[in-house]
């Protein structure tokens, strides 16, 4: 994961770690659901490792959260005395995504094990080094 790549993860987590104001657009209200990339991987793994597995499988982490869950757990995490801003919500941006993975739990016998609390944990830590940021 770069730093700078543009997801909201981890804009959020450079953002407090380097003491900025974190941004949320909108109200914060919209959701998302967060996938560890060890998660990710997995199910993956296991999908081109069953041939008779065809067309489309979600391979997610159906947990929602707020945008202003998101950053009020890494606010918590990373600490120092940050705050809240809010921007206009851009028009395409969706209010939820949310995976259906029944089919993955059901043929492939997978569904995510890394909670976001623990995902982010790893995030920060691996991205702390990395922005030359000590705290």
């Amino acid at each position: 994961m770069l730093p700078d790549d543009g997801r909201v993860v981890s804009n959020l987590i450079v953002q407090a770690l380097k003491g900025q104001d974190i941004t949320i657009y909108g109200d914060g209200s919209q959701t998302r659901s967060f996938c560890y990339v060890d998660d990710l991987i997995e199910g993956f793994v296991r999908l081109m490792n069953h041939p008779d597995q065809t067309g489309p499988v979600n391979i997610g982490n159906p947990g929602e959260f707020t945008m202003l869950e998101l950053a009020d757990l890494i606010l918590k995490k990373v600490g120092g005395p940050l705050k809240l801003t809010f921007h206009p919500l851009p028009s395409d941006d969706p209010l939820q995504r949310k995976p259906d993975i029944g089919l993955a739990k059901q043929d492939l016998d997978w569904e995510p094990t890394i909670e976001l609390s623990e995902g982010l944990d790893r995030t920060i830590d691996y991205l702390r080094p990395n922005l030359s940021v000590t705290s």
